[in-house]
């Protein structure tokens, strides 16, 4: 029964709902994983790091309507998560600063598009 709830919900989400759903699942990941030791931090970083990449192909697509602007400003954000997650897989950066990044664009999310 909870698979078919869980269908419908995702069935009847806008996109901003289903992002910022995405965007807690990756982070409360990142929240679990801060310790280099634990054995989901490599992955945590990774799944962080492909959704980054996903928005990267959504920003790129003809069909993707926000601002220029913003779309710049994200894409430099994006870059700036990359080249962080790398260190952060490499022990030299921790996970906090993707953690506070991953919960700005949540916040963005929640608020009412225009308002």
């Amino acid at each position: 029964m909870s698979d078919k709830y869980a269908a419908t919900q995702t069935a009847t989400e806008n996109p901003r709902d289903t992002e910022y759903r995405l965007f807690a699942r990756v982070t409360n990941a990142l929240l679990n994983n801060q310790d280099a030791n634990t054995t989901g931090y490599i992955q945590a970083i990774d799944w962080n790091r492909r959704l980054w990449l996903t928005l990267q192909a959504d920003l790129a697509s003809e069909e993707n309507k926000l601002p220029k602007e913003l779309k710049a400003q994200l894409i430099s954000l994006l870059i700036w998560v990359d080249k962080h997650s790398r260190k952060a897989m490499r022990g030299e950066e921790t996970v906090a600063p993707l953690i506070e990044v991953n919960r700005a664009i949540m916040e963005g999310l929640r608020a009412k598009p225009g308002g």
